[in-house]
């Protein structure tokens, strides 16, 4: 597997925005955030998120390929996951009573700790709009990539229409 460049010491981030919405499709299986590469995403200066990832994947369309999703952490340490999460309002009919959010380790299965999901939330929606934050902290590695998914009950798609996903690495030892 490729590495992410010369270790600094220090804390090292990686922040990402993506304020197009994406629908999510109903029912119990959560979906990756997709996230933009580049010029459109917050900041990535310890290239955790690239088009060309660690493994040699190259993503060719950041919104409709799930490895846009991953943050791939620059080294190991004590990671600080941040989330943040609008939806779109529930549908009049059938709409949802719960919306579903966790962190997952691995989620497409590409390292050692495939699919190993951490701070999972399921929230009854509120009056007015639908914002989540949330934050959690864990042990990171670089060879395994990192995401933020969610998932519905409504009758029929919603649309997550901003969300957040940010990493901060501590030096731990």
């Amino acid at each position: 597997m490729a590495t992410h460049g010369t270790v600094t010491p220090g804390v090292q981030v990686c922040s990402l925005k993506v304020d197009s919405g994406q629908v999510i499709q109903p029912g119990t299986t959560y979906q990756i955030l997709r996230f933009p590469f580049g010029a459109r995403e917050s900041t990535d200066r310890f290239e955790m998120h690239q088009v060309q990832q660690p493994d040699g994947y190259v993503v060719t369309d950041w919104a409709t390929d799930d490895r846009s999703g991953l943050i791939w952490p620059s080294r190991p340490g004590w990671g600080h996951l941040y989330g943040m999460i609008q939806w779109q309002a529930a549908s009049s009919t059938g709409g949802y009573t719960e919306l579903r959010d966790q962190y997952v380790r691995d989620p497409l299965g590409l390292g050692p700790s495939p699919n190993d999901t951490t701070a999972t939330e399921h929230r009854t929606p509120t009056p007015g709009m639908q914002c989540y934050v949330k934050n959690h902290g864990i042990f990171v590695t670089p060879d395994t990539p990192l995401a933020l998914r969610v998932a519905h009950n409504d009758a029929q798609p919603r649309t997550v229409t901003l969300a957040e996903f940010k990493l901060c690495i501590h030096p731990a030892e």
